[in-house]
């Protein structure tokens, strides 16, 4: 259905959109929850996380984790799950860490986090001094990606918004 989309001509923030949705649906299910607590991995103290930007990956916390720290919070975000999980999503290039720690303020791990560049296959466009960044799987479709021009960058950005709140007006209207 994306495919067909594609050709279309649909707004490359739609897929953003739609994907987000059918994650979110999939993760409704009950064998995709199977699926996904087997893929968890645990983080070990000292131990390295990586990560691309726009991905987020599921960890498992040690046990009695009551807080969990990010030390740039602009490089990486963490939100705790039920059962000691994490879901850690890749924000920004760089590195930083990840702290747990238990009620009383013991640390329980303290771990780097590193983010790296895209996972999928993107294209730069250089104009001078201003870039693009192209998603091209399989078709070359905008992306909005930290360090693209501001003009690019916030167009981009302002599609992806709007059909968001489209979607969530017309959810919220069924």
């Amino acid at each position: 259905m994306m495919a067909l989309a594609c050709r279309r001509g649909v707004a490359p923030g739609l897929f953003l959109v739609l994907a987000t949705a059918v994650v979110t649906l999939g993760l409704c299910g009950g064998s995709s929850v199977a699926t996904a607590a087997e893929s968890v991995s645990a983080v070990s103290p000292g131990s390295l996380v990586r990560i691309h930007v726009d991905q987020a990956k599921i960890v498992k916390l040690p046990e009695r984790t009551a807080t969990l720290v990010i030390g740039n919070p602009l490089i990486a975000d963490a939100v705790v799950q039920p059962g000691g999980i994490a879901v850690i999503t890749g924000k920004s290039y760089g590195a930083t860490n990840l702290v747990a720690l238990d009620r009383t303020g013991a640390t329980l791990l303290d771990s780097s986090l590193q983010v790296m560049g895209p996972a999928d296959k993107v294209v730069l466009v250089y104009r001078g001094i201003e870039r693009e960044t192209y998603s091209c799987m399989p078709n070359c479709e905008r992306r909005t990606t930290v360090g693209d021009s501001a003009g690019y960058f916030t167009a981009n950005l302002n599609q992806v918004s709007t059909i968001g709140n489209l979607m969530q007006g017309s959810a919220a209207s069924k």
